[in-house]
C-alpha cells in the first residue's frame, strides 16, 4: 500500500512539475509568480482536504504527547540519517549539475519529470519487493547503491553520467519506505501519531544542520560532499543489519536475538532445537 501512495504522490509530482515546465519554456522565470500560485493551490487543496474528507475514527486512542522510546532507538537513527542522505541529494546533486555541467535550471525539472515517471512505475513494484525481500535485505540493496552513487558523484566528469546518477539517486527514495513498515511492525499502535511527529523532527534537523556544513565543504572541494555522503550510506548500512528478519514488538532489533544466543550456537540451530 506504501508503494502505491508514493506512486500517487509521483504522478502528482509530474502534473504539477510538467505544469512548472512548460511555464518555464514559454515565460521567464519569475520565482514570486511561481510561489503565489503554489502557495495558493496548496491552501486550496487544504481547505477542500477539510470540508470534503469525512473524519475516521481510529481504532486506538493515540498517545498525544511526544516521547522517546528506547526500543525504537534504530528507527529514530534510520530516520536521521535518511533525512541527511536526502539533503545531499536534493541540494548537491543538482547543485553539481548547475554548477559543474552548466544545466538550465528547465532542465533540471526535465530530470524531476523523468523521476516521477519512474517512480510511478516502480514505487507498487519496490513495495512488493520488500513484503518479499523484508526491510533489512531491502534497506541493504537502497544503501550499497547509494555508496556506488556518492562515490560516482565525487568523481563523475561526463555530463550523461552525471544525469544517469541523478536519476538513479532518485529511486533509491522508493525503497526508504521499508524504513516505515519496519516502525509500523515494531511500534505500539497508540505510538503510531506521537513518534511520527517525533520522526519528521529528526529527519529535519539533517535538513537545518547539514547544508549549511556541507555548503562550507561545497566551497572548498565539492567531490568531499559525496564522499561524506557515501559515508552516511555506509553508516546506514551498517544500522541496517540490526533489523530482525521478522521485526515486531519485543523483537525490535537482531540484538536481542544475538544475546540470547549461546557461545557456538546460531538462531537458527536454537530454533531447530527448539
Amino acid at each position: 500500500m506504501l508503494g502505491k501512495l508514493l506512486s500517487a504522490r509521483a504522478i502528482c509530482n509530474f502534473l504539477i512539475l510538467g505544469g512548472l515546465y512548460i511555464y518555464l519554456l514559454l515565460f521567464s522565470a519569475n520565482y514570486f509568480v511561481i510561489y503565489l500560485l503554489a502557495g495558493g493551490a496548496a491552501v486550496l487543496i487544504g481547505l477542500f482536504c477539510w470540508f470534503a474528507i469525512p473524519h475516521f475514527e481510529d481504532q486506538v486512542t493515540q498517545k498525544k504527547n511526544l516521547f522517546l522510546r528506547k526500543q525504537y532507538w534504530l528507527y529514530y537513527l534510520l530516520t536521521f540519517m535518511a533525512g541527511a542522505r536526502r539533503q545531499i541529494f536534493v541540494v548537491f546533486a543538482g547543485f553539481l549539475l548547475v554548477e559543474k555541467f552548466g544545466f538550465p535550471v528547465e532542465n533540471v525539472v526535465l530530470l524531476t519529470l523523468v523521476n516521477a515517471v519512474f517512480t510511478f512505475w516502480l514505487a507498487p513494484k519496490i513495495g512488493h519487493l520488500i513484503s518479499v525481500v523484508g526491510e533489512r535485505r531491502a534497506l541493504t540493496m537502497e544503501y550499497v547503491g547509494l555508496i556506488i552513487v556518492f562515490v560516482s558523484y565525487a568523481f563523475v566528469d561526463s555530463i550523461a553520467v552525471a544525469v544517469a546518477l541523478y536519476l538513479l539517486d532518485h529511486l533509491f527514495f522508493a525503497m526508504a519506505i521499508a524504513i516505515k513498515t519496519y516502525f509500523q511492525k515494531i511500534a505500539d499502535p497508540a505510538d503510531i501519531a506521537a513518534t511520527s511527529s517525533i520522526s519528521f523532527t529528526i529527519n529535519h534537523i539533517a535538513a537545518v544542520v547539514l547544508p549549511a556544513l556541507l555548503g562550507l565543504v561545497w566551497v572548498i572541494n565539492h567531490s568531499a560532499v559525496f564522499i561524506i555522503g557515501a559515508g552516511i550510506a555506509f553508516g546506514s548500512l551498517v544500522l541496517t543489519q540490526f533489523i530482525p528478519d521478522r521485526p515486531g514488538i519485543g523483537t525490535e532489533t537482531r540484538l536481542g536475538q544475538w544475546t540470547k544466543s549461546k557461545p557456538g550456537q546460531s538462531i537458527e540451530s536454537q530454533a531447530k532445537a527448539g
